[in-house]
């Protein structure tokens, strides 16, 4: 395939083609809630295979993180994408046809996982790819792409089991994955592999695979198990402790698949964190506020109650656009975190919440995380060289996927066993919300302050052209002796990824 599709370099073309590759699954995966129940009953799946088709579908984005920067190696990138939106048009008929739980559960888990092959193969170059005249509005299609999607979701989701149907959804998803298909084709070129020398991981892609299947496995059984027992901490356990080995055997590895020697300075250090606090609060909260309004309201009623979050969504999206290229992004992805407290705040505060407070709330957990996950991932690329984005994406997404979607079982769980009332019980499980959003926040500011860091403007200009944006020091360098400015970021820690 070495000609050159017809919309091949056009912008717009390419940012629809990502649009049209994440909505599909990012909506169902909020918008899976209230029809569930539905595809039960349709196609004969009791509640613990539901809970495991969403389980082990995150688990798939999680994996694909790792997956798609192995292949995107050694492979033709731009011909790996046809194959992933092939995969992910099979995956969503798979699902919109199923007639029994295997087959709805294998296609959603192919949606899952080619969901995020795609996403690192193809918004990494939509950012690079183009002049840097074209990142602001590459920011917020990102934003809107991701966490607007997610956001629709409920009111989506709302809308077809008001209707007493789940397939209408399911086959408009497999439509806009044949888009997708085409546009992938329509602006097909033919990009070589990005590192053919680099070494192979199996070993990664093993450990992230096996650990992130474990880990939402046993994260599902929560949800239909109120007692624990060895099945379901075991896997539960196990799968965190093997993302843990494979985040440790790729620090220390020489040549390694994912790069995190040199994102441990104190700005990635401090955009993982609040990436990952900010995903596992926001998701959680909203996870727990339904369960407490589910028998209040029908599920359209409901999912117009989370409107607000998609529209804050989109006015973060607008605000990042203006504000990524000053130094004011480093004091936005602060101000996410604090709407995100408040808004978890006024949850916690009027148990149950009234319409207004829930509209309130979830407008402002809307406006924190959309100002808070996007900020600290450019935070963490503009750290490094453009050539690793593609790398650094992968492992905060990883770590953003297993924050978000593990989390929320497990306190869903202690919502269930806590307290002496569901409604207690609910209200001991926000304040633990809660408290991941604060910490991540007092984390994230204590590292600038023991780093001696001023938040610095991004140069795009040196990024754009090779080099790193701005310079990020070393943990704690206000504080300990000998510290020292390091030498090109990726370049001495992980030459594969940092060559241009």
């Amino acid at each position: 395939m070495s000609r050159e599709g017809p919309l091949a370099g056009r912008y717009p073309a390419v940012a629809v083609m990502v649009v049209a590759a994440l909505v599909p699954y990012l909506v169902l995966s909020a918008a899976l809630t209230p029809i569930l129940p539905i595809i039960s009953r349709d196609i004969g799946m009791n509640l613990e295979e539901a809970n495991l088709a969403g389980g082990l579908a995150n688990a798939g984005y999680a994996l694909g993180t790792v997956l798609s920067v192995q292949l995107a190696q050694h492979l033709p990138q731009r011909r790996m994408l046809i194959v992933y939106a092939t995969v992910l048009v099979i995956g969503s008929v798979l699902a919109a046809a199923a007639t029994g739980p295997v087959m709805f559960i294998s296609g959603h888990i192919l949606q899952g996982v080619c969901t995020s092959l795609l996403l690192i193969a193809a918004v990494p170059p939509l950012v690079t790819g183009f002049p840097p005249g074209k990142v602001r509005p590459t920011a917020v299609i990102l934003n809107l792409c991701i966490f607007g999607a997610v956001a629709l979701g409920p009111l989506i989701g709302g809308i077809q089991a008001d209707s007493d149907g789940w397939r209408p959804l399911f086959w408009v998803i497999a439509g806009i994955s044949v888009l997708a298909l085409l546009l992938v084709l329509a602006t097909y070129q033919n990009v070589p592999p990005a590192d053919p020398t680099s070494t192979r991981s199996p070993v990664a892609v093993l450990l992230a695979a096996t650990g992130c299947i474990a880990a939402f496995y046993g994260a599902t059984q929560l949800l239909t198990h109120r007692d624990l027992n060895a099945a379901t901490l075991a896997p539960l356990c196990a799968g965190v402790a093997l993302i843990v080995t494979l985040l440790v055997q790729q620090f220390r590895a020489r040549r390694p698949l994912l790069i995190l020697r040199p994102l441990t300075s104190t700005m990635p250090v401090s955009g993982i964190i609040v990436a990952m606090s900010a995903a596992a609060a926001s998701v959680a909260a909203i996870a727990l506020s339904g369960v407490l309004l589910t028998d209040r309201y029908s599920p359209l009623k409901l999912g117009l109650l989370y409107l607000p979050e998609f529209a804050g969504a989109v006015i973060t999206a607008i605000l990042f656009a203006v504000l990524f290229t000053t130094r004011l992004l480093h004091y936005f992805a602060l101000f996410g975190l604090v709407c995100l407290i408040a808004g978890i705040a006024l949850l916690i505060g009027t148990l149950p919440p009234s319409t207004i407070v829930t509209l309130t709330a979830t407008g402002l957990i809307g406006i924190g995380v959309g100002a808070s996950v996007t900020p600290a991932l450019f935070i963490a690329g503009f750290s490094l060289r453009n050539a690793a984005l593609q790398r650094v994406f992968a492992i905060i997404e990883l770590l953003r996927a297993v924050s978000a979607f593990m989390i929320a079982p497990i306190l869903l769980y202690i919502a269930t066993v806590a307290g002496s009332t569901p409604e207690s019980g609910i209200k001991i499980a926000l304040w633990i919300s809660l408290g991941l959003a604060a910490a991540g926040t007092l984390v994230a500011v204590s590292l600038y302050a023991l780093g001696g860091l001023r938040p610095p403007t991004p140069s795009l200009a040196n990024w754009f052209g090779g080099e790193s944006a701005w310079y990020s020091p070393p943990l704690f360098a206000a504080v300990r002796r000998g510290a020292h400015r390091p030498g090109p970021p990726g370049l001495e820690e992980a030459p594969e990824a940092a060559r241009p």
